[in-house]
């Protein structure tokens, strides 16, 4: 079974697309549109966690059906999230190390170490 360890972007990329095209949605999946269904993906994420406090997220995560529930929604936000990268032509891999180079620069560790918050 394929796995994160295993298995690349692009292949995640590629069955993505096999999945839309084969259900001739491409005419769907514009920037748009994916943008908004980011959105909504992750406010259901969200609405997992409402109400809940902390200590009682701990103990869910143990519970099988509810894992399930978040792994379906972050698998929809990631779904939505690669579908947009190929149509906007972003190579994931890059923007993030790139975004990683740059807050690096904007929160330096002898400034922000172990910090929640950022200084104004």
């Amino acid at each position: 079974m394929k796995e994160d360890a295993n298995t690349t972007i692009n292949e995640l990329k590629e069955e993505i697309k096999n999945f839309i095209k084969k259900r001739d949605w491409e005419k769907y999946h514009n920037l748009k549109d994916l943008a908004e269904s980011i959105c909504i993906e992750a406010a259901e994420l969200l609405e997992i966690f409402q109400w809940r406090k902390i200590e009682e997220i701990e103990k869910l995560i143990e519970d099988e059906k509810f894992k399930i529930k978040i792994s379906e929604e972050i698998a929809d936000i990631i779904i939505y999230l690669l579908n947009m990268s190929e149509s906007a032509k972003i190579d994931i891999t890059k923007a993030v190390l790139n975004k990683i180079k740059k807050n690096e620069g904007k929160y330096p560790i002898e400034k922000y170490y172990g910090k929640a918050h950022i200084d104004g």
